[in-house]
């Protein structure tokens, strides 16, 4: 946990700004979901996509659905591949920093009780899609709040890939956010439903999610 504190200097670089953090608080309040157009220091934001232009495509894997022995590959439902972001390279370590900043900020100001955070690179390919779906896994409150930043220049209208955000399970039309390059999407991990359209050029992102300690006795969650 020390290699996610920040320090002074580090803020400085970061460009760490409360009042984006607090419009995000007082949005997620309001709502339970706030999208910004840019909120991620600039510095940041372009380290994260300098670093995946530089990984080595075999460093994804498909993507699946569930967890730990429910886990599967489902192309039915997704067909995106993903590289988890395990602080190993200095731009993963540093949004796993920011993300751990915003982690405190939303608990002092909403008491949620966020207590860990996972996240991931994801790449959709040319028709790649993520249909309709909830974060959060079925009966199991684990997952509470998601988080997407999309890393993708120059994105047109016409390249499609909207990332739709439902207000509940009768809604059909939703809102549709452009994944241009810095938008930011947070959200209620259970309250919306969403999905990731076709695109047609490859699109890129980073999602996470912060999640309660729901540990027992007979199992560690979230996981080592």
């Amino acid at each position: 946990m020390n290699e996610l504190l920040i320090s002074s200097e580090q803020e400085s670089l970061f460009g760490l700004d409360e009042g984006v953090f607090d419009v995000m608080a007082e949005s997620l309040s309001d709502c339970g979901c706030v999208i910004l157009p840019s909120a991620l220091p600039p510095l940041l934001l372009d380290d994260l996509f300098h670093h995946r232009l530089q990984m080595e495509a075999d460093l994804y894997q498909q993507a699946g659905i569930g967890r730990g022995d429910d886990h599967v590959h489902n192309t039915f439902v997704r067909t995106d591949e993903i590289c988890w972001i395990d602080g190993s390279s200095k731009p993963g370590r540093q949004w796993l920093q920011w993300c751990e900043a915003l982690r405190k900020h939303l608990n002092k100001r909403l008491f949620l009780g966020l207590f860990s955070f996972e996240s991931h690179f994801a790449h959709y390919a040319p028709g790649d899609y993520y249909k309709r779906h909830r974060d959060a896994f079925v009966g199991e409150s684990n997952r509470i709040l998601s988080v997407v930043v999309y890393l993708n220049p120059g994105w047109q209208t016409e390249d499609g890939g909207e990332w739709v955000l439902y207000q509940d399970d009768h809604d059909t039309v939703g809102v549709r956010v452009m994944p241009q390059y810095g938008s930011l999407v947070v959200f209620l991990s259970e309250q919306f439903p969403h999905e990731v359209l076709k695109a047609n050029r490859d699109r890129h992102s980073i999602a996470g999610w912060f999640r309660l300690n729901t540990s027992n006795t007979d199992r560690v969650d979230p996981p080592l």
